[in-house]
C-alpha cells in the first residue's frame, strides 16, 4: 500500500483513523493529568500549564495535534460517506443484526461532531486565549516565574451553569465515542489478537470511565466552588 491508498481506500482510512484516534488518546491522557493538578493546588495547575505553553517540544507537538486532530475528523466523514454509499436496499435484511450493536457503535460520525463542537469551545475559552491573544490575568508561581492565570480563567469560565451542562455534554459524547474508538483503533492498527482481546475491551472501558469522569468532575467542582 502506497501512501496515497492511506488517504482513498477505506483500508487506508481505517488505518490513519485507528493510528490517528490511539494517538488522540496519548493526548487525552496527558491533558487529563495536567487539568487534574487543579485538585491538587492553583500554582501546581499553573505551572503545569505553564510548562506545557513553554516548552518548545511541547509546542511542537501541539502542530502535530491539530494535525491529527484534522485528520481523524476529515478521514472519518470520508469513512461515513464511503459506507453510506455502500449500504443497498438489501441493508435493511440485517435489521436485527444491526439492533445487537449498541447505539453509539452506530452513531460514531455524530458523537465525533458533538465532539468536535465540544474541542472548538474549549480551544476559544482556553487556548486561544493562552496562547493566541494573551488576554488573561497574570501570576507569579512559587519559583518566582510569572505565567498565566489559567486556573482563574477555569474559574471565571465555569461560573456559568449553561457552559458547565454543555461540558458535561461534550465529555458524555466524548466517552459514548471512546467507548467504541478505542477498541476499534486497536483492532485496525492489528493489536485485538485472540490473547489481548479481552484485555483490550476492558482496558478501554476501564480508561475512558477514568478519563471522562475526571474531565467531568473538573467544571462541576468549579462551578460547586469545591475548588479554589
Amino acid at each position: 500500500m502506497n501512501w496515497k491508498h492511506y488517504f482513498t481506500t477505506s483500508v487506508g482510512r481505517k488505518l490513519v483513523m485507528g493510528f490517528t484516534g490511539l494517538f488522540l488518546v496519548l493526548f487525552l491522557l496527558v491533558h487529563c493529568y495536567v487539568n487534574s493538578m487543579i485538585f491538587i493546588s492553583r500554582n501546581a495547575f499553573n505551572a503545569a500549564a505553564d510548562f506545557m505553553g513553554t516548552t518548545v517540544a511541547i509546542r511542537i507537538m501541539e502542530i502535530g495535534l491539530f494535525a491529527g486532530i484534522i485528520l481523524h475528523i476529515i478521514q472519518g466523514l470520508m469513512l461515513a460517506r464511503m459506507n453510506k454509499a455502500k449500504r443497498s436496499v438489501g441493508y435493511a435484511t440485517n435489521a436485527t443484526n444491526t439492533k445487537q450493536v449498541p447505539w453509539y457503535s452506530r452513531s460514531m460520525t455524530l458523537l465525533g461532531t458533538l465532539v468536535m463542537l465540544f474541542l472548538i469551545m474549549h480551544i476559544s475559552h482556553f487556548w486561544i486565549p493562552s496562547r493566541i491573544t494573551h488576554d488573561l490575568n497574570a501570576t507569579k508561581l512559587p519559583n518566582g516565574v510569572e505565567t498565566h492565570d489559567l486556573f482563574q480563567k477555569m474559574l471565571d469560565v465555569f461560573q456559568s451553569p449553561l457552559v458547565v451542562i454543555l461540558y458535561l455534554l461534550g465529555v458524555a459524547s466524548l466517552a459514548f465515542h471512546l467507548f467504541h474508538g478505542f477498541f476499534s483503533a486497536c483492532q485496525t492498527m492489528g493489536f485485538t489478537s485472540h490473547k489481548y482481546k479481552n484485555f483490550l475491551k476492558g482496558f478501554g472501558i476501564v480508561f475512558t470511565v477514568i478519563v471522562c469522569l475526571l474531565f467531568a468532575a473538573m467544571p462541576i467542582s468549579m462551578y460547586m466552588g469545591w475548588v479554589a
